[in-house]
């Protein structure tokens, strides 16, 4: 179990670093620091997210269940009944957000990227709260 609840904690801060990073893009929005906290806002992201689907997969190990990507490990997440099936779809949309990120030097892509950034929050923290509960 110890794996299990330093991974969940290592989310637990990364969801949070990544809610400091959005809100910094927030608050330079228009300025001329924009564009970098639009990049470290993205840069959390990836980091978020690559926890975060790691952590499922150490959630569903201890289940007795074994996924090998982040779409499958969110499928099975849903299957097991910890989430809904809108906060599934919602987080299999969030698996495409990433493989977009290598374009983020693409100033169009990277503000659609940063755009989609805040309604994965609420997501991840309720994954979160159920990853709590079970570690």
């Amino acid at each position: 179990m110890d794996r299990l609840h330093k991974t969940v904690a290592a989310l637990d801060r990364a969801v949070q670093r990544l809610e400091e990073a959005l809100q910094k893009v927030q608050q330079h929005r228009g300025d001329e620091d924009y564009a970098f906290y639009r990049d470290a806002a993205i840069q959390r992201f990836e980091f978020t997210f690559e926890i975060f689907w790691k952590a499922l997969k150490i959630v569903l190990e201890y289940e007795g269940i074994i996924c090998r990507s982040p779409r499958s490990c969110i499928r099975e997440f849903f299957a097991a009944g910890y989430i809904s099936e809108e906060h599934a779809q919602r987080l299999l949309e969030m698996v495409e957000a990433p493989s977009l990120t290598v374009y983020a030097y693409q100033e169009d892509i990277a503000e659609n990227v940063v755009r989609q950034l805040p309604g994965y929050v609420p997501v991840l923290q309720g994954v979160l709260a159920v990853m709590r509960k079970i570690s």
